[in-house]
Parts: structure tokens; C-alpha cells; sequence
């Protein structure tokens, strides 16, 4: 090619003293693989020069990148924003469901208030035995609550969903089971919250008794409490129809469904990492998506539209589909490259895009290792729209 007759012998090598293992992968002196990231993989694909470059500390200098760094911030702000709004509906919808369920066993005990017979019920005894009830209810979920009882009795809790890592280091949120949940009544703190809602509506039926003097008295106040408590939990679901309304517009701006879960989005500072500790690989997606409870990567490419996706942003969007697989043990069936608002691709993750992405992470550790990058192409466009073109003497304008 004519970057080989420029240069031979290509760039000098960044780590000369790794050696290459059985498996292929070159490790430095102390065993550890040589480190490489999916920019990495997207700027060595585009040019290796481009990636030699980079790597020796040479900054990309356009327009274009400092755009792109203002929209991948835009796009997280609005990532972050829909998954506060799915959080919201989800909680409003909880608390409703919860309090709706207050207001049917009001409305039950309204009616059966007014069916009874004064002479066989003592309304003034039955409340202080309800308001009895209603402490010890208070009581037991506050133990529940502060008392390590499920440690005391064996229950352990299990990450199915990732198979891998402690809990603090885990940076993608299982599908089905918060962190620390392992599902059941006894394990989920389902107990607690029905302690507590018991000791809500015991102890609403004993305020309402205790200042009922007959069966009309206390079935009327029992009524107003009935409405009462229907009307806040209608404000509840109120809330969560309006957050999912806000959820519906933020999906459809970032092309996503609004029952769509983000597991993961990357504003690179709080973001965790992902590794692969046996190639060197790592990297962080723009977003993790959940569809089909399968946990899909997802690139956000800004800028111009390809007619068909870059092989460079094929590669890095591969590199994602692996660290994803590495972190949850769970193989994705996709991995999603989207350029823009309404053009998105599935770049397929099967046995030949895993050939394909790791002899890319070896070649680019060989150069590490050995030397030998430079310019791969004889594209004038292709050059001239390179950020670090600058600083290359190979380049071709």
C-alpha cells in the first residue's frame, strides 16, 4: 500500500518489551494484557496511523469533535432524564397500587359498618383493639427494617443476572432483581412494606371508630376516609401518568421505547468502566439498553449520516457487545449503532464478529508491541476529514 512504501517500517513501538501468550495476546511484565479500548478499535480500523497517533498523545483537533462532544452530552442529559421519569412512574405507580388497595378495604369496611348490629359490637373496645394492632404492625416493620433478620435466618443474597464481580464493582443493574433482592416475600422487603401498610389501615380504623359513637357515625367517617384516601392516591397516579408522558416524548427522541430500561449510560466520570481482564479490552458504551430482557449496547454516532455504517464504528460497536458479554455473562444478539435520531443498525454479535473484533485487539496490541502502524489507505477524503492529519507525515493532502 502506499503507506508501506512512505514508511516500511512503520511506527516504533509504545510497549517493546510484551510478549504474546499461547493465546495470542501480547502482556507486559507483569502478565497483565496490553491495554486496549473500543476508540482504540475505532481509530485503528479507520487508520492506524490516526490510532498511532492518538496514542503517543496527539489530540484530534476539528470542529466536528468538539460538536460531537457537546451532543454525546446532550444525549446523556436526555438518557438521564428518561430514566428519572421511568423511575418516577414506576414509584408512583407502586405507592398507588398500594393505596388503592387502602381505599377498596375502607370502602369494604364502610359497607360492613353499616350492616352491623349495635347491640353486639362495642365500637369504642374494637377501636383500642385496632390501635393495638396497629403499634405492634408499626413495631415488627421497624425490627424488620433495622434488624438483620434474614442474614439471622440464611437467606444470601444472589446476582443471577451477572454472573460476576462484587456488588460495589457491578456497572450494569440486573433485569429482574434490584441489587440485593433475591425475590420472595421473605427476601424482597415485602414484608416490612406490608407491615406497615397493615399498621396504616389498622390505625385509620381506629381513629375513624374512636370518634364514631353508633354504626352511622363510624360507617360516615370511615367513608370520608375512604375519599380521602382515594383522592391521594388518584394525585399519585396522576403523577405517574405524567412522568410516563414525559418518558414517551424522551424515548421517541433518543429512538427508544418508553418501556425501554437503561441499565447503563456513560457521562465518562461516574460511569463504570468495563473490562476484559483476559484480552486487555475495555471501554464504555454510550448507553445499555434492555430489550427483550437481553442487555444491548448502544453507540450514538453524531455528525453526518454514512449510507451504510463505518467499519470503524462497526468494530467499536463489537468491542461494546463483548464487554457486555465479559460483565453479565450473558451473550447480547446485537449491538445497536445509531447515527442520529431515526437511523439505526443491529450489527450482529455471533462467532465470525468475535474473530473479527479480536484479531483487531491483537493486531492493534502487535503494534504496541512490535511497531509497524502507519497509514493503510490511499483515500484523499479520508485524510483530509482525519483529526489528527496535522500531525501525520503520511498523510496524503
Amino acid at each position: 500500500m502506499a503507506g508501506e512504501k512512505a514508511n516500511p517500517e512503520g511506527s516504533q513501538p509504545t510497549h517493546p518489551n510484551a510478549k504474546q501468550d499461547e493465546e495470542g495476546v501480547w502482556r507486559d511484565d507483569n502478565g497483565q494484557p496490553l491495554r486496549v479500548s473500543a476508540s482504540d478499535l475505532e481509530r485503528f480500523t479507520y487508520c492506524p496511523m490516526s490510532w498511532h497517533l492518538a496514542a503517543t498523545g496527539t489530540k484530534g483537533k476539528s470542529a466536528e469533535i468538539e460538536q460531537g462532544i457537546q451532543d454525546h452530552q446532550a444525549i446523556h442529559a436526555s438518557i438521564t432524564e428518561l430514566q428519572t421519569h421511568q423511575l418516577r412512574v414506576r414509584r408512583n405507580l407502586l405507592i398507588w397500587r398500594w393505596w388503592f388497595g387502602v381505599s377498596v378495604v375502607l370502602l369494604i369496611d364502610t359497607v360492613a359498618f353499616r350492616g352491623l348490629d349495635d347491640s353486639n359490637f362495642d365500637i369504642e373496645q374494637f377501636s383500642r383493639l385496632l390501635a393495638a394492632w396497629a403499634v405492634s404492625c408499626l413495631v415488627v416493620g421497624m425490627a424488620a427494617v433495622f434488624v438483620p433478620w434474614r442474614s439471622f435466618v440464611g437467606f444470601k443474597s444472589t446476582y443471577p443476572e451477572l454472573g460476576q464481580g462484587e456488588e460495589d464493582d457491578l456497572p450494569v443493574e440486573p433485569v429482574f432483581e434490584p441489587r440485593g433482592f433475591t425475590g420472595g416475600w421473605m427476601e424482597g422487603g415485602f414484608l416490612e412494606a406490608a407491615t406497615f401498610m397493615g399498621a396504616i389501615v389498622l390505625s385509620l380504623h381506629a381513629m375513624a371508630l374512636r370518634f364514631a359513637s353508633n354504626k352511622e357515625q363510624a360507617s360516615y367517617v370511615l367513608a370520608v376516609t375512604t375519599i380521602v384516601w382515594t383522592l391521594a392516591a388518584s394525585y399519585r397516579l396522576q403523577r405517574a401518568l405524567i412522568s410516563n408522558n414525559e418518558a414517551q416524548i424522551l424515548a421517541a427522541q433518543n429512538n427508544l421505547s418508553s418501556e425501554t430500561k437503561i441499565a447503563y449510560s456513560d457521562d465518562e466520570e461516574s460511569s463504570s468502566l468495563l473490562i476484559d481482564e483476559s484480552t486487555g479490552l475495555r471501554g464504555r458504551p454510550d448507553q445499555i439498553v434492555i430489550i427483550d430482557s437481553e442487555f444491548i449496547p448502544v453507540e450514538q454516532k453524531t455528525g453526518r449520516v454514512p449510507k451504510k455504517p463505518h467499519d470503524s464504528h462497526v468494530m467499536q460497536a463489537l468491542a461494546y457487545a463483548a464487554l457486555v458479554e465479559t460483565t453479565t455473562s450473558r451473550a447480547p444478539p446485537y449491538a445497536l449503532l445509531r447515527y442520529g435520531p431515526d437511523n439505526l443498525h443491529q450489527i450482529e454479535w455471533d462467532d465470525a464478529s468475535k474473530t473479527k473484533l479480536f484479531d483487531g485487539v491483537r493486531a492493534i496490541q502487535s503494534a504496541m508491541a512490535q511497531g509497524g502502524a502507519h497509514r493503510n489507505h490511499e483515500r484523499p477524503g479520508k485524510c483530509k476529514n482525519c483529526s489528527r492529519r496535522y500531525a501525520c507525515d503520511q498523510r496524503l493532502v
